[in-house]
């Protein structure tokens, strides 16, 4: 697999993180289009509006939380044969909103593709 980073969306823009990839299915609250420097927003890679509720960044949730995003996340072949192919040519930083960096859905599809190689 090629280099697959994850980072906040607030966190300044690299060169080096490659393609970058908005997961999020809302656009990260008081940033301007020009300072993410996105190559992709792919909203159809978020949890849906009922998982992101119920989990609630409650760090209590995240074991379930990644099981049901998975499970989503198996229905969307063709958004992640996208993701993948642009692994492919380099590295992709997946870039997300959530304050918390260690349990948010970037987090949860990294996870799952390193899972899945």
């Amino acid at each position: 697999m090629s280099d697959l980073r994850v980072k906040r969306a607030y966190r300044a823009a690299r060169r080096s993180d490659g393609q970058r990839v908005l997961i999020d299915r809302l656009w990260p609250r008081g940033m301007a289009k020009h300072r993410l420097r996105l190559d992709l927003w792919a909203r159809d890679l978020a949890p849906s509006p009922d998982l992101r509720a119920w989990f609630g960044h409650d760090p209590e949730k995240w074991a379930e939380f990644r099981k049901r995003y998975a499970e989503e996340l198996d229905e969307k072949t063709e958004a992640l044969a996208a993701l993948r192919a642009r692994m492919k040519e380099g590295p992709v930083t997946l870039v997300y909103a959530a304050k918390d960096e260690e349990h948010n859905n970037a987090v949860a599809l990294a996870a799952y593709l390193r899972e899945r190689e």
